[in-house]
């Protein structure tokens, strides 16, 4: 069956980094285009990022572009998160996923992994 495994996540001080991991496996990973998303407490889950499957295209939220860089390596069916310069604000939990155009042939509908917490604060 399919599955996302995000990791990476923990407390860190603001202006600092982060790699977040999403492990993918029961589809063709490399088919589909994929995204990140998060959720922070009491607000409703934002998308945050997206990259085409081949890795060439990217596109991000504006309250995170300039700051995060998504990636993918598709030998290892994982796609990647990478924060820089992090705020409060950025603090939630963060998922990846396909996008919804995708989701559906991806066998992903109603489908989300357990998510990782990310903490900025001092």
């Amino acid at each position: 069956q399919v599955q996302l495994v995000e990791s990476g996540g923990e407390l860190v001080q603001p202006g600092g980094s982060l790699r977040l991991s999403c492990a993918a496996s029961g589809f063709t990973f490399s088919a589909y285009a994929m995204a990140w998303y998060r959720q922070a407490p009491g607000k409703e889950r934002e998308w945050v990022a997206t990259i085409t499957n081949a890795g060439g295209g990217t596109n991000y939220a504006d309250s995170v572009k300039g700051r995060f860089t998504i990636s993918r390596d598709n030998a290892k069916n994982t796609v990647y998160l990478q924060m820089n310069s992090l705020k409060p604000e950025d603090t939630a939990v963060y998922y990846c996923n396909a996008p919804p155009s995708a989701r559906k042939r991806a066998g992903l509908t109603d489908y989300w992994g357990q998510g990782t917490q990310v903490t900025v604060s001092s």
